[in-house]
């Protein structure tokens, strides 16, 4: 049993020692894709896209005007994932998307959950904690002291 516990201790060692920035990062680039994929199929025919819109992702809302709303979610899956796949203002970027996340699935696919829970995981741990030291905000953060000013740039 020793081994064991041994082997159990060593694991959890070389888990603990992975550093926050790589599962940011891997968070960060599947966030990305699962919503710039949405945005290239609206993109692809944006006829369709409007079509959806009014038949099927807004039925249950017939008061919101489906085209502008078609545009307001293909911007927002564009320009959020490009800004957490940089980096940039990341935990502001989450905050649309973890919006859009909540409205499919409360309003258009409740069904979908599963799918959905991982996307909210993914964006909170990045709304937590940032999007880790691979990152322009990391940059920033180093650059820029709390009063908004310069700071230079430690020694290597």
């Amino acid at each position: 049993m020793n081994r064991l516990t041994a082997r159990a201790a060593r694991l959890l060692g070389i888990a603990q020692s992975i550093p926050y920035s790589v599962p940011a990062l891997l968070a960060r680039a599947a966030i990305a894709d699962i919503f710039w994929r949405a945005a290239s199929t609206k993109l692809a025919n944006f006829d369709l896209t409007i079509a959806l819109f009014q038949v099927e992702y807004l039925r249950n809302l017939p008061f919101l005007p489906a085209a502008p709303m078609a545009y307001l979610a293909t911007a927002v899956e564009i320009a959020m994932p490009a800004l957490i796949l940089a980096g940039l203002l990341t935990r502001l970027a989450t905050l649309p998307l973890i919006g859009m996340t909540l409205f499919i699935q409360i309003f258009v696919y409740p069904t979908s959950w599963p799918d959905h829970l991982v996307w909210l995981a993914l964006l909170v741990v990045l709304l937590a904690r940032g999007a880790g030291v691979v990152s322009l905000d990391a940059l920033a953060a180093r650059f820029f002291g709390h009063g908004g000013e310069m700071r230079q740039p430690r020694a290597a």
